[in-house]
């Protein structure tokens, strides 16, 4: 099948690139239904879009002349999601449009806008860009869009999704109205038609069915890692694969440079790809997996959002993508123009729905299946050596006295094992990795509850046959008898249960259901294993790691048995408080019985004082402070002649803090000196017109301000 008729430069640049069999996307653009129309196309990625909205506006642009005339205002907009699609897009349509005497400039983010405004000053045909620095342009007048005779959306909905759906209306308000516009899409959701049907006129919407599995060139895998081995899986898939370029997706800018470190100390020859890095970081990296300096590229989705490299045929999720769309869309980087690809699909255990789910929504079918193994991929080493062609050569006239040299002074056993080696020493190592199989082993049978009898020491009605607990589903861990195994690796080591727990099972190639407890001592670990696969796991895991952990089993039977069940544990055992018996005759007090006061019982006595009229003259003079051992009474009648004021001199008399003692002046006067006689304070007067107001000699009254007479 060949090209619809087009334009005679468009063809000729075609025949130079070999392009015979146009993909259905090409021939539904070049139908007269479409000629001169806006366009809604939807189609998978890798279909050949570029080269298909370059063929529909070429009508629109050159009309029946054969080249352009002097580059003035642009006549097209190319808008495309990222930096990398937009350059790529300017090289594509460079070449289509070669034999045209087409200008075709790029206007993106990261590059020297000043440089951008001289190249638009000295005229261009085609201006390619990203959705911000075209809008700046066009705010800074720098871009005359007023000329412009079709617009074109690549990638539409990704564009949506970023974010620039501003830039966008903006920038399609500016340009005419009678021009053509083309929306390409890989989907074509909700909002994509909601801008087509505000900027388009009456659009003719093509649909390019995909096959019903999903992409045809693409074979999807899906890879059964543990969490702490995703690294190394990718390791041993790229040795397995062996592709000329490769591209491996992560989630995060941070994934991306630690993957890209692990791969560079490895030895392979790799380069990342993410937002943090310069446009000219990002030209050197694509440009150096076009050229063959790399082969593989770690990225992430917005980064490599559209680009095509040639000779992609594997494509690895590192991290699983957020949805189904991200997902064909990472795919979509290989299997394009007919070849073949392949796209593998990292799966942890905990992401084993998710990485279904993505796989049922994007109607693929996947193979699932381990990681390649080391064996597997020394197989492969030995196949590749024998076909490759340092082999098939025939020797030179300068090779020739080298080759006699050798043979003459070397047996040739001794040169082909320096062969092998020379070809490893340029291989990265492969990596030990396991399979986590997600289940059972499938030599072992599954066995039923009715195989084991109820376990003694259980909760209440556990192992009844009319128990609910019976029937309800059981914890995973092993359900029969037991055997205890010991790491060199305890608590102050860092052992930590959610690391072991996959080793265990990576080393001993068992499931989770056959371990049990775990417990971390300060220098050691003890290990619960069913019995039944006990031997087979002590025979695979005794060998030491690269984690250096040693695993050997527990001596002694005391070890062996299993742990008691938590009602049984002596810490966790219901027991009565009990304090030790000072009293034989006295019954044990309770923990909350508060001891009984066991000095003399208060009683509270009536008040004994002389009653008198008016206002009680002293009531805040109080004894020094004794404790709060004594119990709080009724104040005792003022008595001039107590104890407590005639023992002002006793040392063992602790002065409160405050005001000094009264010094025998009324208002205040010198304070008590040791040598002199104690005062000794007059007896209770209650007048009024007594010196100091009235009241005893002693601290002031706080209750009022001392009177004219009291200042000194």
């Amino acid at each position: 099948m060949s090209f619809l008729p087009t334009s005679a430069p468009l063809a000729r640049a075609l025949a130079e690139r070999n392009y015979s069999d146009p993909t259905p996307v090409q021939n539904a653009v070049l139908e007269d239904s479409a000629a001169g129309r806006d366009l809604l196309v939807s189609s998978q990625t890798g279909s050949g879009k570029t080269v298909a909205y370059g063929l529909a506006i070429a009508t629109t642009l050159l009309g029946e002349a054969e080249a352009f005339g002097r580059a003035g205002k642009p006549l097209a907009l190319i808008i495309a999601p990222t930096r990398e699609l937009a350059l790529q897009v300017q090289r594509e349509l460079a070449w289509l449009y070669k034999h045209a005497n087409a200008r075709v400039i790029a206007c993106v983010g990261g590059m020297d806008p000043r440089r951008e405004a001289a190249l638009l000053d000295e005229g261009a045909h085609i201006v390619v860009g990203t959705p911000g620095r075209l809008r700046d342009h066009i705010e800074r007048h720098r871009l005359d869009v007023s000329a412009l005779k079709a617009v074109v959306l690549d990638e539409a909905d990704e564009m949506l999704d970023l974010g620039f759906r501003d830039d966008l209306e903006f920038i399609l308000k500016t340009t005419p109205p009678e021009r053509q516009s083309l929306l390409f899409s890989a989907t074509l959701p909700k909002a994509i038609i909601q801008l087509a049907k505000s900027y388009q006129n009456d659009a003719l919407r093509i649909e390019v069915a995909g096959t019903p599995g999903g992409h045809a060139d693409i074979d999807y895998r899906a890879i059964r890692v543990y969490p702490k081995e995703a690294e190394l899986a990718v390791v041993n898939l790229l040795r397995f694969h062996d592709s000329p370029c490769s591209l491996v997706f992560c989630n995060t800018r941070n994934s991306v440079r630690h993957l890209e470190a692990i791969l560079l100390e490895r030895g392979f020859s790799a380069v990342a790809l993410s937002g943090e890095l310069s446009q000219s970081e990002r030209n050197s990296a694509l440009q150096a997996l076009r050229d063959g300096r790399a082969r593989v590229c770690v990225a992430t989705d917005v980064a490599a959002r559209g680009i095509d490299l040639p000779g992609l045929t594997l494509v690895i999720h590192a991290e699983l993508p957020n949805d189904p769309e991200v997902m064909q869309h990472r795919s979509g980087r290989t299997g394009r123009a007919g070849k073949k690809g392949t796209s593998v699909l990292l799966v942890p255990v905990s992401r084993r729905r998710k990485a279904e789910m993505l796989i049922a929504e994007a109607k693929v079918e996947a193979v699932w299946a381990g990681p390649p193994t080391q064996d597997e991929i020394r197989a492969l080493d030995k196949e590749r050596l024998l076909n490759d062609p340092i082999l098939t050569g025939e020797p030179g006239e300068e090779d020739a006295a080298m080759v006699e040299a050798l043979l003459a002074g070397r047996t040739v056993q001794e040169i082909a094992a320096a062969l092998v080696r020379v070809y490893r020493s340029r291989l990265p190592s492969a990596e030990e990795v396991g399979d986590p199989n997600f289940g059972r082993d499938e030599r072992r049978p599954v066995r039923a509850r009715e195989d084991y009898a109820p376990r003694e020491g259980g909760r209440f009605g556990e192992g009844r046959e009319d128990s609910p607990r019976s029937e309800g589903p059981r914890k995973a861990g092993p359900r029969g008898n037991t055997v205890w195994f010991r790491l060199n690796i305890g608590r102050k080591d860092g052992a930590d249960p959610r690391q072991l727990l996959p080793m265990l099972c990576r080393r001993g190639k068992i499931t989770r259901d056959e371990v049990g407890a775990i417990r971390i001592f300060d220098k050691e670990t003890k290990v619960e294993i069913d019995a039944d696969v006990a031997e087979r796991f002590y025979e695979l895991a005794k060998a030491v790691d690269r984690d250096k952990i040693v695993i050997e089993p527990v001596t002694g039977e005391d070890e062996r048995r299993p742990a008691k069940p938590f009602a049984e544990k002596a810490s966790h055992a219901p027991s009565a408080y009990s304090k030790p018996e000072r009293d034989t005759d006295r019954a044990p007090a309770r923990a909350y019985e508060k001891k009984p006061y066991e000095k003399k019982p208060f009683e509270k006595k009536p008040y004994e004082g002389k009653s008198f009229d008016g206002p009680k003259a002293y009531d805040s003079k109080k004894k020094a402070y004794e404790g709060k051992s004594k119990p709080f009474g009724a104040a005792k009648p003022y008595d001039p002649v107590r104890s407590d004021r005639d023992a002002v001199s006793d040392p063992n008399v602790s002065f409160r803090s405050g005001p000094k003692p009264y010094a025998g002046k009324p208002g205040g006067g010198k304070p008590f000196e040791g040598g002199k006689k104690p005062f000794a304070g007059k007896p209770y007067a209650p007048r009024g017109d007594a010196p100091g107001g009235g009241r005893p000699a002693g601290k002031p009254f706080k209750g009022k301000k001392p009177g004219r007479d009291d200042r000194g």
